[in-house]
């Protein structure tokens, strides 16, 4: 024990006591041998890691591909030609999904509109069944 207090049969002097509690002090430096046993073999012997390079190509899009747009207030564009409703969407397609091969669908939607919309579309596509979905993007002005 660290300290000791005076009691009933102590002759009432109090007596200092010059001896610390180690108790904690060798929990610490425990851990910390653990931790130096762990890491030095790792730190001497290294993993070399090859990792591979590969340089970003641009697509160019195909003839039977289709192009959803979306704007930024949620219309939706299929090719050139405006969407009256998600229900039309919808049945395009459907009927896009059943035609073997199946086009890819491609999604381009305006920087400014909501994440919502873009969801929509590409809830719809999983639901119709396309196999294949892309995003259009545009490269970073230099």
């Amino acid at each position: 024990m660290a300290l000791h207090l005076p009691g009933p049969a102590d002759d009432g002097q109090e007596q200092a006591l010059s001896t610390i509690n180690t108790t904690p002090l060798v929990d610490v430096m425990l851990v910390l041998l653990i931790i130096f046993l762990i890491t030095v073999p790792v730190i001497r012997y290294p993993q070399h890691v090859e990792l591979p390079r590969q340089a970003a190509q641009a697509r160019h899009p195909r003839a039977s591909d289709v192009v959803i747009s979306v704007e930024r207030d949620g219309r939706l564009y299929w090719g050139d030609t405006a969407l009256a409703d998600s229900q039309a969407l919808h049945s395009r397609l459907r009927a896009l999904a059943a035609q073997r091969p199946q086009p890819r669908v491609q999604i381009s939607a305006d920087r400014a509109g909501t994440y919502a919309a873009v969801g929509a579309v590409v809830d719809a596509c999983r639901d119709a069944g396309i196999a294949t979905l892309g995003f259009v993007t545009q490269p970073p002005a230099r």
